[in-house]
């Protein structure tokens, strides 16, 4: 951001988690600090040290002893001065300190995300790096949490706004030809290598977006549908992958209606299960919406696990129907040894037998479709629709045989690739990316 914010408020919130706790910490930050500090521990505390002080009401009783750390502007995550309050958790004593702070002039609580916009605004972070914290924030599996720390570590940054003085740099070799072309030192092909440039420059971008749909699967999870017969073992399958009663599981034909679904963290990854309705024709109206259900959900799943029961001759299956890889399973082959040729793996859910390679079989699966996010991919659709926009300024910019022409489009790119990181204006995106966040963040 071009100079800094100066803000009148100071804002303060609990950030630690739910109450009650061990230890909670107590965040400020504005031009405040250092007077709510004396207020309420006595003493400013040398920077980035932690003190133990006695903190105190406005009457000079003692609220609780805990440790105060003190970070000055600039050298803090918002920017500002900022101060932590690390006390006790039970609720009386967070109360009661937060009471205190919101009695102080020029003191009042945090908004969700607000920390982190003044980090922002102060420069501190770039909105991918504010995206990826929250990203952190509401990780759940091993996958998700590298996908976010990669990306708060500035690696999104870093490729945009390397792509973006690409974008600059055409720009001004296009537009030097236009207004100095009879100079010695401007050479009259430069708009030519430029425009080689910039053509390789879509590619990379255009190929760089087909790495969301990697994105979308950690975040999302990973869709495995299970399909069969009525009475194939489904429902009992889905309650042994989840280690817990999730599906009623009777010997009646029929008894799932509806898709019942779970996510389960399988080997560091995302993996949502999704009980069907048994496929078979049937006269039911609402057992027919349910197979119905179930051919939509295989349609849309990343991965099919077609399951059998070897002892029913009747079950039948086209593999064909489906767009998504299928694996066959056979079910219950405690009860009936099956012909491991016509199935890729054999499971009981008695026994557990079959049960660990299953789901070897489905983290292999999961991680093959999700192997670029080892590399720095778009993890927002906001990130893809600015990158489109910009290849398509791009493409728009090589459709363009007028030089005048040409640098508009790539200025026009160049504003689209800046509003991933704030470089340019972005005002109206900076509510919704914010309020994402939790309070005290």
């Amino acid at each position: 951001m071009n100079g800094q914010p100066v803000f009148r408020d100071t804002i303060f919130a609990l950030s630690s988690g739910g109450l009650p706790s061990g230890v909670a910490v107590v965040r400020l930050s504005g031009p405040h600090v250092r007077e709510a500090l004396q207020l309420v521990a006595g003493k400013v505390p040398a920077a980035r040290r932690a003190t133990l002080l006695s903190l105190r009401d406005g009457d000079g009783g003692l609220l609780d002893e805990g440790l105060v750390l003190f970070f000055p502007a600039p050298a803090s995550f918002s920017g500002e001065d900022c101060a932590e309050f690390q006390i006790h958790g039970g609720r009386a004593v967070v109360g009661a300190l937060l009471r205190r702070l919101g009695e102080m002039p020029g003191l009042r609580q945090a908004e969700a995300g607000e920390f982190t916009h003044r980090a922002f605004l102060n420069g501190k972070v770039d909105l991918t790096g504010a995206e990826a914290l929250a990203d952190l924030i509401g990780a759940e599996t091993e996958a998700q949490r590298r996908l976010a720390v990669e990306n708060a570590q500035g690696g999104q940054r870093d490729l945009y706004t390397a792509w973006r003085q690409r974008l600059l740099h055409a720009r001004a070799m296009i537009e030097a030809e236009l207004d100095f072309a009879d100079e010695a030192d401007v050479p009259g092909s430069v708009s030519q290598r430029e425009t080689e440039n910039i053509a390789c420059l879509r590619q990379d971008i255009l190929a760089h977006v087909e790495g969301f749909r990697a994105a979308e699967i950690v975040w999302d999870g990973f869709r495995v549908v299970l399909v069969g017969a009525p009475n194939a073992g489904k429902s009992s399958l889905l309650n042994a992958l989840a280690r817990r009663e999730v599906a009623i599981v009777t010997e009646i034909a029929g008894t799932t209606r509806d898709l019942v679904e779970t996510s389960l963290d399988i080997d560091g990854m995302k993996i949502v299960i999704t009980d069907t309705a048994g496929l078979r024709e049937t006269d039911d109206v609402v057992e027919r919406i349910g197979v119905r259900k179930a051919v939509e959900a295989a349609g849309g799943a990343d991965l099919v696990l077609h399951l059998t029961d070897p002892a029913d001759v009747e079950a039948g299956f086209d593999k064909g129907t489906w767009t998504a890889p299928v694996l066959s399973v056979a079910t219950k082959c405690d009860l009936t040894a099956p012909e491991l040729g016509s199935f890729t793996l054999a499971v009981s859910t008695v026994t557990g037998e079959g049960l660990p390679e299953l789901t070897r079989e489905i983290a292999q699966r999961a991680r093959a479709v999700t192997s670029k996010t080892g590399q720095v991919i778009p993890t927002r659709l906001r990130q893809v629709h600015l990158l489109e926009a910009t290849a398509k300024h791009i493409g728009d910019a090589l459709n363009r045989a007028e030089l005048e022409l040409r640098s508009e489009h790539l200025r026009l790119a160049g504003e689209a690739l800046g509003k991933i990181t704030g470089a340019s204006d972005v005002e109206e995106l900076l509510g919704v990316i914010f309020s994402e966040f939790c309070i005290g963040k």
